[in-house]
């Protein structure tokens, strides 16, 4: 295995992705479950969102293709599905745990777009373009599973902070994560554009 392109590919998708960052957001979207709701929304958000970037690592480019979508469609849709997510944080409308399933939290939005985001999606499919031969393409996988391992430790192991916050706490971190995912989602939305613009541009 290639311990220098793993290197590369692991820090890029760990910066990507972003688990300390996620830590927030994961716990004002779980902050009313109970541990045990908490865990299994982790690992399920870990799946799902190795899953999508495994499909898109393998056929991305054909799927792509097969739709006639661009990447930088494929952003904005992930910019706009998580401003949804943030308008809810910002008004409180996820603070009834009653109102949303496990499930749904796990798969929208934390497993996609927040983990498996058009950042990581693309990244990972640009490694896929570059790689050589099966040496490369182990390293590329080994280190995708290493950054989902590494994102998986830090949700599992968040519930000890929801202790300490309580309640109030957690409502003023929900406030918070809210305005940092709308953050991230107009970024997002803003680059996609920029990517058109420039794309565009370049084809007249």
């Amino acid at each position: 295995m290639d311990l220098k392109l793993f290197g590369e590919v692991f820090v890029t998708l760990l910066v990507i992705v972003d688990p300390p960052g996620m830590m927030p957001i994961f716990l004002a979207l779980t902050g009313p479950l109970s541990a045990r709701e908490r865990h299994r929304a982790a690992w399920q958000a870990v799946a799902l969102a190795l899953g999508v970037i495994v499909i898109f690592a393998v056929a991305g480019q054909t799927l792509l293709a097969y739709l006639h979508v661009d990447l930088p469609a494929l952003q904005a849709a992930g910019g706009l599905l998580l401003i949804l997510v943030a308008l809810e944080l910002l008004t409180g409308k996820t603070d009834d745990p009653t109102k949303q399933a496990t499930a749904n939290i796990a798969l929208v939005p934390l497993g996609t777009p927040l983990l498996a985001g058009p950042g990581a999606i693309v990244a990972t499919m640009l490694f896929v373009q570059r790689a050589d031969g099966p040496t490369d393409f182990s390293a590329i996988a080994a280190a995708i599973v290493a950054v989902m391992l590494t994102v998986w430790i830090v949700l599992r192991f968040s519930g000890g902070i929801v202790k300490v916050l309580r309640p109030g706490g957690i409502e003023v971190l929900t406030r918070i994560a809210g305005l940092l995912l709308a953050a991230i989602a107009v970024q997002l939305i803003a680059d996609a554009i920029a990517a058109f613009v420039t794309q565009y541009n370049g084809g007249g």
